[in-house]
């Protein structure tokens, strides 16, 4: 029978292996541990949320699971404890595709009579002052479909609102982000996907020093500007798409045009480089004020 190390014999050898410089050790991800002294009135709540689905269309394709994490911070962006997660499957209204299964592990089997009660969602989340989504320009769209209160709370994006190719990580997939603070976890499914998110953002980024989720919540806070390169000749079409700017194909109530989500700082400069260098005249530009409570939203 094979005895295992306790875990100061784990450790002693990981530091052993560290230490020599030609390894690199993950360890499995494990509960926090409660962070004290932090005043009541400074402390906030959070929830990361995760949802897995039959697809990527939010009018045809549904939830099948749905896990939310709740986390308890400080103004500063300390993460003070971890909650118990909400964690709950739906049987879809066709079968789940089988690409689908294979990413997530999630079968027919498995949903079979389970569903996700609305309302129970609602109170779940009733007290968050912030919503957080790895990808939450996905997520955000089939909660708010499946549960309108979400449509009413700021959200921010662990994803897209921090630059983690500036602090030295290679991607930005939850998994990426991961290894690159040294410790792994059961992949694709939305409770343990929430759990892995919530801890990298407990950590400083590593060039900047600054705590992860403080950084994010301050980018959050941050308003954004949509502008719409509406009627812009169609022989700048590549140099619009090579800037950054995508086009809107859909019956939503927008124009069929070119448009980009800039930062408060950059849209002088951008409303300067249409004039500039696509209209080539002056024309009168009207950007979108976009903030936390719609950004993500397929009400923008």
């Amino acid at each position: 029978m094979m005895i295992r190390p306790d875990t100061a014999a784990l450790e002693a050898a990981a530091a052993l292996l560290e230490a020599s410089q030609d390894y690199r050790v993950l360890r499995r991800l494990q509960p926090r541990a409660p962070v004290t002294g932090i005043p009541e009135q400074d402390i906030r709540l959070g929830l990361f949320v995760d949802v897995e689905t039959t697809g990527l269309d939010p009018s045809k394709d549904e939830i099948i699971e749905l896990a939310m994490v709740p986390f308890r911070y400080s103004l500063d962006g300390i993460i003070v404890d971890v909650g118990e997660p909400f964690d709950r499957l739906r049987e879809p209204a066709a079968p789940i595709p089988p690409t689908i299964t294979a990413l997530t592990g999630i079968t027919d089997a498995m949903v079979v009579g389970q569903r996700i009660d609305p309302e129970e969602v609602t109170q779940f989340a009733l007290s968050a002052a912030v919503v957080i989504a790895h990808n939450a320009a996905f997520d955000r769209k089939f909660l708010e479909r499946f549960c309108p209160s979400f449509s009413f709370k700021p959200w921010a994006c662990s994803m897209s609102e921090i630059d983690w190719a500036a602090e030295g990580f290679e991607g930005t997939k939850l998994a990426y982000l991961a290894v690159g603070c040294s410790f792994f976890y059961d992949r694709h499914r939305a409770a343990n996907d929430c759990l892995a998110a919530v801890e990298v953002l407990s950590r400083p980024l590593p060039k900047s020093g600054v705590n992860a989720l403080g950084h994010l919540l301050a980018r959050a806070r941050l308003p954004t500007w949509r502008i719409w390169a509406e009627g812009s000749p169609f022989e700048f079409k590549d140099q619009l798409k090579s800037r950054g700017y995508r086009w809107n194909r859909e019956e939503n109530g927008h124009p069929r045009a070119w448009y980009i989500d800039v930062a408060d700082e950059q849209r002088e400069a951008e409303l300067a480089f249409l004039k500039r260098e696509i209209y080539q005249r002056d024309v009168d530009l009207k950007p979108s004020r976009i903030t936390a409570y719609e950004r993500f939203s397929e009400r923008v």
